[in-house]
């Protein structure tokens, strides 16, 4: 079974491959977001202790919540990011019209 990590590595991966070869901008903005993902899953992997307990109950062998709030925080601005870009990508395509 791979890491989180290595999970997300892939998925970025599959997220550049799709920036790279899409020409439709919502499939390009959607691959945007696909990478971004990927760069969360990596980061909450990081931070990751097996066997490690939650912060709530500090001890010596704990799990780090940093990368978890600052992933939490990556994902609502993501979603703010992508709904824009969705907005911009539709207004542009009736302005062609």
């Amino acid at each position: 079974m791979i890491d989180a990590e290595t999970a997300g590595v892939i998925v970025m991966l599959i997220g550049f491959y799709g920036m790279l070869t899409k020409e439709n901008l919502i499939k390009q903005g959607l691959a945007i977001n696909v990478v971004s993902i990927g760069l969360v899953l990596f980061f909450v992997g990081t931070g990751y202790v097996e066997g490690a307990n939650f912060a709530i109950a500090p001890n010596e062998n704990m799990v780090d919540p940093l990368p978890s709030t600052l992933m939490l925080t990556t994902l609502v601005v993501d979603v703010a990011i992508t709904s824009l870009a969705l907005a911009l990508i539709l207004r542009m395509g009736r302005e062609e019209i």
